[in-house]
């Protein structure tokens, strides 16, 4: 396999500004004790180093020496020429060229967390420092350790930033601030808010946006404890485990600088760090910890735009750890005991006024009666732990399934699966077992896809759809039309049924220009074999805009709302608004 060039963007070469400030000193003016310090330099890399390189200015290999075949499959002969960005994950890319940006304004980096790219197997994270003096540009690489490099190798990753997802930073950063305590160092954890980049990536555009933000993410990492213990917040807030002696002064002043040379007007956005307060946290364990920090991120994310104030950092993350570890455990508490049970809402045939199936909702026992789920499930959504809340919620519709006559095809029930799901092995995998243990679901048994822009790689949540559907069960994509980035999954997902979202039906009942969109909506999917519901449906009005623009289902409380008894459905409410055969 010929391993491709990283594109130009990533290229190591560093522009004038980040260069030194000299030019480098000729090979005849190097004192005598530089040249000392640079063979020492070279001495211990290759006592500490399994792969040493020397590059020239424009990040090419000039010189290579180690196990270079076991690392990147290529003899170290093989190696003059190739740009150091080529050996790497094409994803590391911005973290390559920040890595060699820094070694080339400061001299020397140490321990950056890259990862080489294979020709067989994973990629494989390396340790890499990077030395320049005189002109010469040397980087070390060594094997991190098995159980570090095989952590950071399996965690879902945003793809336009790079960074982990919550529940794996909660648990990656707290490891590394356990690790660093026992080596007597200091760990901080910082929260950094870009306001205005929102506006910012409208004015850049989807291409030149996503640049950005994977640029961003490069420049997160590279100041993160390991180079991969950074995460997204949300929108516009980041996180991320450092050194106590990083300075959140010069974080900020680095990504203002990126932020400004990618916008065309050179406004760019305004960038604000501030660190929790750690006192205390050496006392507490490894576990309690990763709940105090995802229960941090949980409510960092609550407070949007301009209610957000980094002085709320200034809470102890003592008492924010009392706090997560009764939430997350309540929570689980929750889960695992089974403590809450299945409403049902009917999907219904818009022609004939049948009942196609239900979709299964879940009502909470500790709440008030008809309480809405929405806290809980939204809690699980920011804390990383709705995958463990989707596996059980199947468990649960099997179970009322069982109970059902199995040669009845009336009784088929929808159970919703979150994005942030699918990209979790433990939950694809414990969902196999499960549908392979009841393999009588097929037919019966539908998965209905939420928060779809949380599925960070399309490519790998089609494959996990294919597995539903070549097991017999349907797959409903929700939430489509409430925007631009529905179409580009309808594109890049095989699904059965799209779910029209409610907020898209009532703006087209509003906009002049509603019912045509709505009914070309319909038309694409239905030339495309995927069948449409309409959903949030509460008015006889609504019913007669939606089956004018050819919707092929509907669903809202004007036939009922969320039940576990189905004799609520019997007559359905509002039956008579469709013509029976």
């Amino acid at each position: 396999m010929t391993v491709t060039a990283a594109p130009a963007s990533v290229q190591p070469k560093p522009p004038s500004s980040l260069a030194p400030a000299a030019a480098p000193t000729p090979a005849s003016a190097v004192s005598p004790a530089q040249k000392a310090e640079r063979e020492r330099y070279v001495a211990l890399a290759f006592c500490w180093a399994d792969l040493l390189f020397e590059l020239d200015r424009n990040g090419a290999l000039t010189f290579a020496s180690g196990a270079t075949e076991a690392f990147v499959g290529r003899k170290p002969k093989d190696l003059p020429g190739t740009p150091l960005a080529d050996l790497f994950a094409p994803e590391d890319g911005p973290l390559v060229n920040h890595f060699l940006k820094t070694v080339y304004a400061r001299g020397r980096h140490d321990n950056e967390i890259l990862r080489l790219r294979r020709l067989h197997g994973p990629n494989l994270p390396v340790s890499v420092a990077g030395y320049h003096l005189d002109g010469k540009f040397f980087i070390a690489m060594r094997m991190r350790a098995a159980s570090l490099a095989s952590a950071s190798d399996h965690v879902v990753r945003d793809q336009k930033t790079g960074l982990v997802n919550h529940e794996a930073f909660s648990e990656a950063a707290s490891q590394r601030i356990k690790q660093m305590q026992e080596l007597g160092q200091k760990a901080e954890v910082s929260v950094v808010a870009l306001a205005g980049l929102a506006d910012l990536k409208t004015r850049l555009g989807a291409g030149a946006a996503d640049q950005l933000m994977s640029s961003v993410g490069a420049a997160l990492k590279a100041n993160s404890v390991d180079g991969d213990t950074a995460t997204q917040i949300d929108d516009d807030k980041f996180s991320l485990v450092h050194q106590a002696t990083v300075d959140l002064a010069s974080i900020e002043e680095q990504i203002t600088l990126l932020a400004k040379r990618a916008d065309p007007t050179g406004e760019g956005v305004t960038v604000e760090a501030a660190s929790l307060d750690m006192a205390g946290a050496d006392a507490i364990n490894q576990e309690d910890l990763a709940k105090g920090l995802m229960y941090a991120l949980s409510s960092f994310q609550k407070e949007a735009g301009a209610e957000f104030r980094l002085d709320k950092l200034s809470a102890n993350i003592g008492t924010l750890v009392t706090k997560g570890v009764n939430e997350v455990n309540g929570f689980k508490r929750m889960v695992a005991e089974g403590k809450f049970y299945v409403a049902l809402q009917p999907i219904i045939d818009i022609k004939t006024g049948d009942i196609h199936h239900y979709e299964a909702l879940c009502r909470f026992e500790q709440g008030a009666p008809g309480e809405s789920p929405y806290r809980y499930i939204t809690f699980a959504e920011e804390t990383g732990l709705i995958h463990d809340f989707d596996l059980a919620m199947a468990k649960k519709v099997i179970e009322w399934l069982s109970k059902m006559p199995r040669n009845n095809d009336k009784y088929r029930v929808a159970v919703n699966i979150s994005g942030f799901s699918i990209g979790m092995p433990g939950y694809v995998e414990g969902l196999h077992k499960l549908l392979k243990a009841n393999d009588w679901t097929k037919g019966k048994l539908m998965f209905e896809i939420t928060e779809s822009s949380r599925m960070s790689d399309l490519e790998s949540a089609n494959a996990f759809i294919q597995g539903l559907r070549k097991k017999g069960h349907h797959v409903c994509l929700d939430d489509f039309g409430a925007g631009a980035a529905s179409f580009q999954y309808l594109s890049a997902l095989e699904v059965d049924v799209v779910k029209i979202d409610g907020s898209a039906v009532k703006n087209a009942q509003k906009a002049p220009k509603g019912r045509a969109f709505l009914s070309a909506l319909t038309e694409l999917c239905s030339r495309l074999g995927v069948e449409t519901i309409a959903e949030m449906v509460d008015s006889p009005e609504s019913l007669a805009f939606v089956r004018d623009c050819r919707c092929d289902y509907v669903q809202g409380f004007l036939f009922g709302k969320p039940s576990a008894n189905l004799a609520d459905f019997t007559p359905l409410p509002h039956g008579n608004l469709f013509k029976k055969r």
